[in-house]
């Protein structure tokens, strides 16, 4: 008897982050963090120039003139003057990274490049983190020659990583943060020294993890895999990154969601939210993926086999909207005022943007 022939599952998109900010920001510092600490995810880091950063030797597995391959399983590739080049090279790997970082020049701008994340059926959209110099920015927006470069990569960004601030004081931060606004620069603001910003503000795959087994922030659980807590649970509780981050946890086998009111509320996601991903259930067996990042939000139809439905948020510490974003999700559960019946039907076909 011939065996049923296995249906192959859609191969995951690759979450996708550009790193922006002026010369002198600090973006190769933070580069360089993020190689030598890759918490265990094959990261495939395209930069300008390999002259500039400053790789670890004892990391090095093997290098050739556009790859360096390291031994925690990242890889660290020069762009040269073809960018679909350099991604063509990183996405064709095997195993395949885990998340892809791309270097903006320290002129560039930033969405420019991100649009890639857009358009590419290989990779999702993760974010845009723009580093911001502290000392200097200022001055920098004030050259008429430079204005429209600042204001570009401060539109640009999901998140702004307020750089070189242990020469400022607190006032001097504060007021900085006022300012940036008036620049263009919107998006949630992280202070940091020397570059150093914890994983889960660059990437939702280091997330808090949703602890009921069936989700996980990270990527929703495969077949097999079901819910044993039927009560409702929502939770706010400190992230593991130094009380910089707080999480807030949604958890709830029983509730299913309205799309439409799920993409209006991703649309008018609350200020303080940086980051928010998950899996609910839109009705029946159809399960969708919610991601958002600083600015942008998104919906997607998952394959048949998902389970688990719940979400997680993150954000600064005393700054996530917690009773906002529960009564915001409860108004997308169907049955909720202003929502209406299920429309599976409705949603875009599996891997596509719901």
């Amino acid at each position: 008897m011939t065996a049923p022939a296995r249906i192959a599952r859609p191969q995951p998109r690759i979450p996708l982050t550009v790193i922006g900010g002026f010369l002198g920001a600090g973006k190769t510092t933070l580069l360089n963090r993020i190689l030598g600490d890759a918490s265990g995810l094959r990261i495939a880091v395209l930069i300008n120039d390999f002259g500039s950063i400053n790789i670890d030797a004892a990391l090095v597995r093997g290098a050739d003139a556009d790859t360096i391959s390291l031994a925690n399983g990242c890889v660290c590739c020069q762009i040269g003057d073809d960018l679909t080049d350099a991604l063509l090279r990183v996405t064709s790997r095997h195993p395949h990274p885990d998340w892809i970082v791309i270097e903006a020049s320290g002129v560039a701008d930033p969405w420019r490049i991100a649009q890639v994340g857009l358009v590419d059926p290989l990779l999702t959209l993760d974010g845009v983190v723009v580093l911001v110099d502290a000392t200097c920015v200022q001055a920098q927006a004030a050259d008429s020659r430079l204005t429209d470069a600042i204001e570009r990569q401060l539109r640009a960004a999901d998140l702004l990583v307020l750089n070189k601030t242990d020469g400022l004081s607190a006032r001097e931060c504060e007021a900085l943060e006022r300012w940036l606004p008036s620049r263009g620069g919107a998006a949630p603001v992280f202070r940091a020294r020397h570059a150093d910003v914890p994983m889960a503000a660059l990437t939702g795959l280091a997330m808090p993890a949703i602890d009921h087994g069936a989700s996980r922030a990270a990527g929703c659980a495969g077949h097999g895999s079901h819910a044993h807590d039927h009560a409702a649970a929502s939770r706010c509780e400190p992230a593991d990154h130094g009380g910089q981050f707080e999480s807030w946890l949604f958890d709830d086998a029983d509730a299913v969601f309205d799309v439409d009111a799920l993409r209006r509320w991703l649309k008018a996601m609350p200020d303080g939210v940086l980051r928010a991903k998950g899996c609910l259930r839109a009705g029946g067996d159809a399960m969708v993926e919610l991601q958002f990042a600083g600015r942008r939000g998104s919906l997607r139809r998952l394959p048949p086999g998902y389970a688990g439905n719940a979400l997680v948020a993150i954000g600064l510490h005393g700054a996530l909207p917690v009773d906002a974003l529960a009564s915001g999700l409860a108004r997308c559960r169907v049955g909720a005022a202003g929502t209406n019946e299920v429309r599976a039907l409705a949603l875009s076909a599996p891997g596509e943007n719901a």
